[in-house]
């Protein structure tokens, strides 16, 4: 089941914890403190009501009140609302990795990717996890984007990078940098220039996007003398692309494309590989970027930034980031179902 979602009604946005050693519930109480942001959505926290007393009384946001429901079909609006994943008490050591604090983040994700899939929630944004000590029997994962993904197996999906009009979507995410010219073949840079184009229609609501492909080796092979990956794999999955109306342009050498502002001119940008795109990317994204997984039947985004265990339980942490995650869901939520 998918969320059925109306635009009539406001959307049921599920937000899970994080870590909590690190800046998740800081974030989030941020966001949920200006009490206008209730008339967007109705929050409910996928955590621990202890917990979330901790952070406030260590913030000094103790008049913020909460209400603890069993299942979000209790959810109140104008109210934040907590669903326990347990009623153990829960050791807080903020900026530690502790083992505590990766079962207390999975078992939180796990009851928020539950509702999504049954439709009992409309959307979900993700508080930054651990990727070690969330490792598990259960989680064996490379992150939440992949556990997420595993309840819809026989959908696709595309990790989009998104800040004001920057979108960079990836045609290869988490692996190591020596197997990425072995990962990118012509089939996979089709389908993900497919999950991209149709992202931005669908999510974003852009007519015709016009993508801008990156290449994969410096200054984009410069005619093969620096590598053939352009002419031989890259260039030849752009015309099928292109025959099937696809804007797609490239492949330009990425230094040049975001030194020169080029990336202003495209709707989408492709990149090769995790580093190509995501580090002019937290150059650009000042004020702190969202990540939203496209191809799935649900909508789901996520802060950018880590657990930032330096600067937690220090009343530091800027949420701006986690406030865009929050209002891209609900901006993509009534592009996929208005009209």
């Amino acid at each position: 089941m998918t969320p059925q979602f109306k635009t009539s009604n406001l959307p049921k946005i599920g937000i899970t914890q994080g870590d909590i050693n690190g800046i998740g519930y800081e974030v989030i109480l941020k966001v949920l403190s200006d009490s206008r942001v209730l008339d967007s959505f109705i929050p409910i926290i996928y955590g621990q009501s202890k917990v979330f007393s901790y952070y406030k009384k260590n913030f000094g946001m103790e008049e913020m009140s909460y209400t603890v429901i069993r299942d979000a079909s209790q959810a109140q609006p104008k109210r934040i609302n907590i669903i326990n994943h347990t009623d153990e008490e829960l050791k807080v050591e903020p900026g530690f990795s502790t083992p505590i604090g990766g079962k207390a983040s999975f078992a939180a994700l796990k009851l928020a990717t539950n509702d999504l899939r049954n439709g009992l929630i409309d959307a979900m944004v993700t508080a930054p996890i651990n990727k070690s000590n969330i490792q598990s029997e259960q989680y064996k994962f490379n992150g939440q984007t992949d556990y997420i993904k595993s309840f819809f197996p026989e959908n696709e999906y595309i990790t989009l990078l998104v800040w004001e009009n920057l979108r960079i979507g990836f045609v290869t995410n988490h692996i190591p940098l020596k197997d990425v010219p072995h990962s990118i073949n012509k089939d996979l840079i089709i389908k993900k220039l497919k999950l991209i184009n149709n992202t931005l229609v669908k999510d974003f609501n852009i007519v015709a996007p016009k993508i801008a492909v990156l290449g994969l080796n410096p200054h984009a092979g410069d005619n093969s003398i620096m590598g053939s990956e352009e002419k031989e794999i890259i260039q030849p999955a752009m015309e099928v692309a292109k025959s099937q109306g696809i804007l797609a342009f490239g492949p330009f050498p990425a230094d040049g494309f975001f030194g020169s502002d080029a990336w202003r001119k495209y709707d989408g940008i492709l990149s090769m590989y995790h580093d190509q795109g995501l580090t002019p990317f937290r150059v650009l994204a000042i004020d702190g970027g969202v990540s939203f997984t496209g191809g799935l039947p649900v909508v789901r985004t996520s802060t950018t930034h880590g657990t930032g265990y330096d600067i937690a339980n220090k009343n530091i942490a800027d949420p701006e980031a986690m406030r865009h995650a929050i209002f891209l869901a609900i901006d993509i939520l009534h592009n996929r179902f208005s009209g």
